[in-house]
């Protein structure tokens, strides 16, 4: 199928809507992305014809939303080339899924015992790990960036050794679009045992991961950023892994049997399912990931590389402007400050002209440490924003800085 944006825009009927009296230029897209009708329609399909309990029920309502919320399931797994069905777990999104893996973790690891994260993390693939941390005795190891936002992994060898135990990288940079070399950092992590958590919230509306390929042993993301509803997520997990952790909840629908001297659990995926889940999102996820492969990720990242270096050109032509996240492995994130102007301001004055931007430090503050600023502007573009939104945004950023100097 022929890539026409402005047939795809026709499935998205947010994008049709006015902001403060002008048409709305969605470019916040790295918070969450906007949804198709495709999605929208399962939604009010789920809850107009067949909503039920899952799993549970005998009564044909029961069986159908369970047929659904497992087909769910399985599209994502064949989306992701996971090598087992119940290697994907349901949760409600990607912070959801790391704090499972180090809820798990916390009864491994002992102290002494070291993980690795680096330097561009969400402050999700962060915290967690520091939590873990206290608990456990653990220390906490960093993979340093340089002034182009990417990894430096001549640093990562070093801080590798027999005392690591886990590896957690993010796919790409939500603050600097930056794609890290995550099959390289698998790679290296694996060849002294370690585990690797790979945060793919960023990654998976630009690209398609494979996770056999990848062999990574755990990968989460989000399905709000992938054209689906919010509240919904997966983690997959590598089948020897999830056997060995522990349950992360314990209710419903997790168990084989209960009595009050001892409980065993269910197999996977239940094992780690407790209570009773998002069943509408886990359907409108699978009708997320068939709207996307209909348009196919080829196409995808083919555009938004033209909109990222249409974008580019267009931004550094303002006197004055800074981006930062240079290096050449990138996707459809720009950010940028514009010397003598606090971000807020920019953000505050594009958005009463229709273009929504985010401002501040992208829940990754340590990377704006490193580069000893306040925050950023960042625009993040998708499939969907053309280029004529962009000239949109370079008229209303070179308006603001008319305004604010």
């Amino acid at each position: 199928m022929a890539f026409d944006v402005h047939k795809i825009r026709t499935d998205f009927p947010i994008l049709h809507r006015e902001v403060n009296g002008h048409p709305l230029v969605y470019l916040d897209n790295a918070a969450t992305s906007q949804k198709p009708q495709q999605v929208i329609d399962s939604i009010v399909d789920y809850y107009s014809n067949y909503n039920a309990n899952i799993h549970r029920g005998v009564h044909s309502l029961s069986q159908e939303a369970t047929n659904a919320y497992e087909a769910a399931r399985k599209k994502i797994q064949l989306h992701f080339n996971s090598k087992h069905n119940h290697e994907i777990l349901f949760t409600s999104g990607t912070t959801h899924g790391i704090n499972l893996v180090a809820n798990g973790f916390s009864s491994l690891l002992k102290s002494g015992d070291e993980i690795i994260v680096s330097a561009m993390e969400h402050h999700s693939n962060i915290v967690p790990w520091q939590m873990l941390c206290e608990h456990t005795g653990a220390v906490l190891k960093v993979i340093p960036m340089n002034e182009e936002g990417t990894l430096i992994l001549s640093a990562y060898d070093k801080l590798l050794s027999q005392k690591t135990k886990l590896v957690f990288v993010n796919h790409i940079s939500n603050a600097l679009g930056t794609i890290n070399p995550i099959k390289t950092i698998i790679e290296k992590a694996h060849a002294f045992g370690a585990a690797v958590l790979i945060d793919g919230a960023q990654s998976c509306s630009h690209i398609k991961p494979d996770l056999q390929e990848l062999d990574v042993d755990f990968y989460v993301t989000s399905a709000h950023k992938m054209c689906g509803p919010t509240g919904v997520g997966i983690l997959y997990g590598k089948e020897v892994w999830l056997n060995k952790l522990p349950p992360y909840q314990g209710g419903g629908e997790m168990i084989k049997e209960v009595t009050f001297e001892k409980t065993t659990y269910a197999e996977l995926p239940h094992k780690f399912e407790a209570g009773t889940p998002n069943i509408c999102g886990g359907i409108a996820f699978g009708a997320a990931i068939d709207y996307l492969n209909t348009i196919g990720f080829d196409a995808i990242e083919a555009y938004e590389k033209e909109l990222l270096n249409y974008a580019t050109q267009q931004l550094l032509a303002i006197e004055g402007l800074k981006i930062y996240g240079t290096g050449s492995a990138k996707t459809s994130v720009i950010s940028f400050n514009i010397e003598g102007i606090h971000p807020y301001d920019i953000g505050t004055i594009v958005d009463k002209l229709g273009i929504a931007v985010r401002t501040g430090h992208h829940c990754a503050q340590p990377i704006m440490d490193f580069y000893k600023i306040p925050g950023t502007v960042r625009a993040s573009f998708a499939f969907y924003n053309t280029m004529e939104e962009v000239d949109k945004l370079v008229e209303a950023v070179t308006k603001a800085k008319k305004m604010l100097t």
